[in-house]
């Protein structure tokens, strides 16, 4: 008997766990189709050899900084979103959307300035010590210059997307984000080779087929927006009534996630360019290609985030703090399970990697399926960091990660790094691994951090309060 009193305390219902998975499952099964999408990306862009393919993911790499800050914001905004929905307070939901798209459309002038004027300049970073780095580049400014257009669109979409699953409305941004995908296919089969009497623009097809898919997501949610009308919506004149106090609280709190995640691309960033000069293009391309597969079994964490969110912020927004509580216990309990899981796939995915990359030179395919491999182990753990993560910031605690996560990042990890870099000869494959050993590092700090509680806070009140 109380053996079952204790596993009821450290998991919760099948009606819990089918109310997580109902939102969670959607956003999977969106990011997949997206990973998906990349993937076929990537096997029209390896045909064109090493070079290519590395052209276009030293520009990716850069272009997902932006996109990380973009997603950040939204995360920031989120936290009040899905508490004010709970509250059932349509005004914050309001002031909530009008941060993401203030703070979302912050970074359009450092977009412009490295997509068009200095991108030879940016994108050179990437690739310090790399012994084919000029003909790398000539391929990723075509890429990046063309891609630029999609950067309003693109925060557009976001900032609407989010809103919609931060109230547990995943299947509208599923639908929406299928049908560009297809779009975004459609148009590289059409583009890159030039099938169907289509001009062969090589890179610059990838980029144009991605900048028509991206408009026509952002058309589809304009229309969304503008026919459904969810709580959060605006009208022009509502752009303009800006609640300063709420908006500097989200600020307050979303500077916080928005350094967190700035300090994780910035070590993903640094990290790439130093794996990036440890040979030619068949590391560039290996790794690419490595998380290009991997990005099949990451999509738990976007479902697992989104879920422990959505289920813990309406909670907290109602005021059941106790329930709040247990249901923390039972959301990390699943994920542990859950990463598990999407370790088995991961390993799975490697069976792919010949089939996918197998145009590519035979070094950047061992690459490729020697990182998959050290990522799918590493799954369990990420899986529960996301959980940990997305329960300190549902109830507004942002400083765990941006004290914990960034501290160890710019004091371990980042030196560790460069030491590996340049006093050592091993692979990108080993570094990886061995910078990666910190996480278990994080996950125990993460977990003596959840105790204080510091996440169990009603934030339509204490806003009301201040």
């Amino acid at each position: 008997m109380e053996q079952k009193k204790k596993g009821s305390r450290l998991f919760g219902s099948g009606r819990f766990y089918g109310k997580a998975l109902a939102i969670a499952v959607p956003i999977m099964i969106q990011q997949l189709f997206e990973s998906l999408v990349s993937l076929i990306d990537n096997f029209m862009v390896s045909g064109l050899g090493d070079v290519s393919m590395s052209g276009v993911n030293v520009a990716g790499q850069v272009l997902f900084v932006f996109m990380v800050y973009i997603n950040a914001i939204c995360m920031a905004g989120g936290i009040f979103m899905t508490q004010f929905f709970g509250a059932k307070d349509p005004d914050g939901m309001k002031q909530a959307f009008l941060f993401k798209l203030i703070m979302g459309f912050a970074a359009f002038v450092p977009f412009v300035l490295v997509c068009l004027v200095f991108p030879r300049e940016t994108l050179s970073v990437m690739l310090i010590g790399n012994t084919e780095a000029d003909v790398i580049l000539d391929e990723a400014v075509k890429y990046i210059n063309i891609m630029f257009f999609m950067g309003i669109p693109m925060t557009m979409s976001m900032c609407i997307a989010s809103s919609l699953r931060d109230m547990g409305r995943v299947m509208t941004p599923l639908v929406v984000t299928v049908s560009a995908a297809l779009v975004n296919t459609l148009f590289n089969w059409l583009l890159i080779y030039g099938n169907l009497g289509f001009p062969a623009l090589g890179v610059r097809g990838a980029a144009l087929a991605t900048v028509i898919a991206r408009t026509l997501e952002f058309i589809i949610f304009i229309v969304i927006y503008i026919a459904a009308k969810p709580e959060f919506a605006v009208g022009l004149k509502q752009l303009f009534r800006v609640n300063g106090r709420l908006f500097a609280l989200i600020l307050k709190k979303g500077s916080l996630v928005l350094f967190c995640e700035m300090i994780w691309i910035l070590s993903e960033t640094v990290t790439t360019a130093i794996y990036n000069g440890r040979g030619g293009a068949e590391v560039v391309s290996g790794m690419a290609s490595s998380f290009t597969i991997a990005n099949l079994f990451f999509v738990a964490f976007g479902g697992i985030y989104s879920a422990t969110g959505v289920i813990l912020g309406r909670t907290l927004g109602e005021g059941k703090l106790e329930q709040a509580r247990r249901e923390k216990t039972w959301l990390l309990s699943g994920a542990a399970v859950f990463g598990v899981i999407m370790a088995l796939f991961g390993f799975a995915t490697t069976l792919i990697v010949p089939l996918v990359f197998g145009r590519l030179s035979e070094g950047a395919v061992g690459i490729c399926r020697n990182m998959v491999i050290l990522m799918s182990c590493f799954m369990p753990v990420w899986v529960y960091l996301n959980a940990q993560i997305a329960v300190s910031r549902a109830g507004g605690d942002t400083r765990m990660g941006a004290y914990a996560d960034s501290a160890i990042t710019l004091i371990i990890m980042i030196p560790m790094v460069f030491i590996l870099g340049f006093c050592t000869d091993i692979g990108p494959v080993e570094m990886y691994f061995a910078v990666k050993l910190l996480d278990l590092v994080k996950i125990v700090i993460f977990h003596f951090w959840l105790k204080r509680e510091l996440w169990l806070k009603n934030l339509t009140v204490t806003t009301e309060n201040e």
